[in-house]
Formats: structure tokens, sequence, C-alpha cells
């Protein structure tokens, strides 16, 4: 998580919870927006299990992975907002707390801040549903052999701070992000070596230089991905007696990392069997259901 201030008041914690009045008319109009296109989501019949999982009281921190397109920061918001009924909020790079005008709205609109630990603890005293991806934004560049894996690197803040508030995680997975665009190039490589000059050049991030990639053939045009998203079962972050925290957040850390990895790997081997993968619409009718029904 990020170590600056909230995307739409970094300094005002109040303004957390209480957006200002363009602020929630925009946030309504981002509602109005995901409810008529829920049709048009369901008709491309995403794979989606777990929803069962959600506390429904709201009351939890969801923990996923960082896809090259990025579709997750969606498709878990609009899943999630759909059955228990509660804007998710996730939270973002500090890159994007720069962000002026109505950009730095829209963003707010959709529930997103800069992942700094006092608004995070702001909003665990409120009781709201929150996203972070642990990877950040270095964890969306995939080099050839990197899909679906998870570049934490020893962050461990969500884990903290979850067991300081006694917050359960929900790890939740996505299959199919990482397959829209195929990585020519692996790390280490010359190719990287000359992205990541650039990305100095330009004044961006060391950590995310982008890998050469192609889509369909060797264009830039998206591959047709279905796209798989599982709920995990909540993790009780609450600390045993006669356990030193430092020891509890590792445990807490270690255990979210590796139920998000089953997950990702349940996924894949369900993708692997589903003639809909790529979504061809005459495979529509046979494509893959999840065991569970989805719904309360």
């Amino acid at each position: 998580m990020g170590t600056v201030g909230d995307v739409h008041a970094a300094n005002d914690i109040d303004a957390i919870i209480n957006q200002p009045a363009r602020v929630e008319a925009m946030r309504r109009a981002v509602e109005a927006v995901a409810d008529a296109v829920t049709p048009m989501i369901e008709a491309y019949r995403p794979y989606v299990a777990g929803l069962e999982n959600l506390p429904g009281d709201g009351r939890f921190l969801l923990v996923g992975n960082h896809t090259q397109v990025s579709v997750e920061a969606l498709l878990i918001p609009f899943h999630v907002r759909r059955v228990i009924g509660k804007r998710v909020r996730p939270l973002t790079d500090r890159q994007f707390g720069r962000m002026r005008g109505p950009a730095r709205d829209l963003l707010a609109a959709a529930g997103a801040l800069v992942g700094a630990p006092e608004p995070v603890r702001e909003l665990m005293r409120h009781n709201e549903p929150i996203l972070v991806f642990p990877g950040g934004g270095r964890e969306i560049p995939k080099f050839k052999g990197e899909e679906y894996t998870l570049r934490w690197q020893g962050r461990a803040g969500f884990a903290r701070l979850a067991v300081e508030h006694n917050y359960p995680i929900v790890p939740v997975g996505l299959v199919g992000g990482d397959d829209v665009y195929r990585s020519l190039s692996r790390r280490g490589g010359s190719w990287e070596r000359f992205s990541a000059a650039l990305t100095r050049r330009l004044s961006g991030p060391p950590d995310m230089v982008m890998p050469l990639q192609r889509g369909i053939g060797p264009t830039l045009i998206p591959r047709p991905q279905r796209m798989y998203l599982r709920f995990g079962s909540p993790i009780d972050t609450t600390k045993p007696d006669r356990v030193s925290t430092d020891r509890w957040v590792g445990t807490v850390r270690q255990e979210t990392q590796q139920s998000l990895e089953q997950i990702l790997a349940e996924l894949l081997a369900v993708r692997a069997d589903d003639p809909y993968r790529h979504l061809n619409p005459l495979a529509w009718r046979r494509a893959i259901s999840p065991p569970e029904a989805g719904t309360r």
C-alpha cells in the first residue's frame, strides 16, 4: 500500500466517508451505469464462484491478484455490490493520488483511495468492504512465465491492518486477464533493460517496466478471454493469546498468499477444461458453470 494521502482528501479523514456532493452525485451515476451494463456483462458469462463466502455485513478485506489488463479491479467490486449491496473501497497506488479535476472525482466516486494506513483504518472503523492488491502496480506487467504469479515482495501492510482491527480477509483470485496479451520477453533480458531505461527517461515508476507483448496474431488487438473469478473462505485475523503481533501478521500474510495461490491454481484447472474459455459463441451453451449458485 502507498504512503501518501487519500485520493479525494489526503489530509481530511472525514471526507473519506462523507464525500463532497459532486462526488456523491458522480457515485450514483457510476452505480447506475454499472446496473445498466449488467445484462451485457452476464452475456459474456464470466465464471464467478464463492460469492456465498462474502460476509453479509460488508466488514471484510478483499485481497486479490493483479493481471495485465486489471479487469479484476472492476469485476470484483461489481459482483460484491450485487450480492451485499455495498460499495467496495479499492486501494490504489499513490501515483493516482496526484490526479486532479474530473479524473480525481471519478476515481473517488468509484470508492478508490490511496492505500495509506490512516485512511484504511478509518474505513475499517466504519466497517467498509475494502479491496487491496498487495503487489500494487508492479504486479500488472507480466513477463513471459510470470502469468498468475504474485509479486508481493514482502509486503504485509494489509495483514497488519487487518490484525489490528480483527478484520476478516477474503482472498479473491482472477484468471483470464493475463492472457489477453501474450508476453514475448522474459525478465532480465535486453527488452527489460531497454524498457527500464525508457521508463526512467519518462519519469515513470521503476517497477512498471513493460514486457514486449502481442494480442491476436502480431497485433495489439486483445485476445478474447473468458474471466474466471473466485472468492475464497474468509480468514480469521483474530490474534491468539501468547502470540506476538509481528509473528501473527506474518502468519496471516502467508495464509492469505497460500489461499490466493490455491484459488488461482483451481481456476486455471477449471479453465483448462472449459470449451468457452476463448469466448467462442458456438461454445456459449457448453460453458462450465461454478458449482455454487453464487447467490444468497
